[in-house]
């Protein structure tokens, strides 16, 4: 009798956890080191939040798609949630946001040497800045039409004029700028420096579709999963893995 109700409890147990243990298509744009499908575990990103769902019991399987795409197929239902997005108003009324898992610093850069500084927005109307074409860098200085924006297709390109002396600013998130200052940009990168001030700082979260008959108890476990992952020391590790320090 014991060992029959040990195998239907045993047998119990397998059908919860497979039931548990859904698939999850998490979706992302190419945004190294972030996300990008040709960087280790998807990228930084990526690789902490599949490890966090891996551990909160669930499969994740990841999708790179542009971020446009991202978006309906999260209000769609073709994509469970997304890995990194910010904090707006109007996801939140297709999504839920989980608590921060990384901060987005969005910094300027300069020609190393110049007097070039940033201490309030007004000290900006004095020089050209490099901007992205199409990006969101900060709601007061995307709509702040006195200054004088450079819209380049990358940063890359922004950071190559900047040393060319064709702008005196450029301006990206610190950890995509130095990725790319480590790779493609280290012919000048010591040409460029950061300017000490962030212009804006910016919780990275996962966004779950509120379609999703369980999209609050995934939030909750993503959460719990993520800080135990900062207390045992796998957080710093996958920094470390991806060749970065924790912020």
């Amino acid at each position: 009798m014991r060992r029959r109700c040990g195998f239907a409890l045993f047998a119990l147990l397998i059908v919860t956890l497979s039931t548990h243990a859904e698939t999850l298509r998490m979706a992302a744009d190419v945004w190294p080191p972030f996300t990008d499908a040709r960087l280790a575990g998807n990228g930084l990103a990526a690789e902490l939040v599949s490890t966090a769902l891996k551990r909160a019991g669930h499969r994740p399987e990841y999708v790179e798609v542009p971020w446009a795409r991202a978006l309906r197929g999260l209000q769609t239902g073709d994509y469970d949630l997304i890995v990194s997005a910010w904090h707006s108003d109007e996801r939140a009324t297709y999504g839920q946001f989980s608590k921060p898992y990384l901060t987005n610093r969005i910094r300027f850069l300069k020609h190393k040497g110049s007097d070039v500084d940033f201490q309030a927005p007004e000290d900006l109307k004095r020089y050209s800045i490099a901007v992205v074409r199409g990006y969101s860098y900060q709601p007061a200085f995307d709509a702040d039409t006195r200054l004088k924006k450079v819209p380049v297709m990358g940063f890359q390109m922004g950071a190559r004029m900047l040393a060319a002396g064709r702008v005196q600013l450029t301006l990206e998130d610190e950890l995509v700028a130095r990725f790319y200052l480590n790779r493609e940009l280290a012919g000048i990168r010591e040409q460029l420096e950061f300017l000490p001030r962030p212009l804006s700082e910016n919780g990275l979260h996962i966004l779950v579709r509120r379609s999703h008959p369980r999209h609050q108890q995934l939030v909750e476990d993503f959460d719990q999963a993520m800080q135990a992952m900062r207390e045992d020391g796998t957080y710093r590790a996958i920094f470390a893995r991806h060749g970065l320090s924790e912020p």
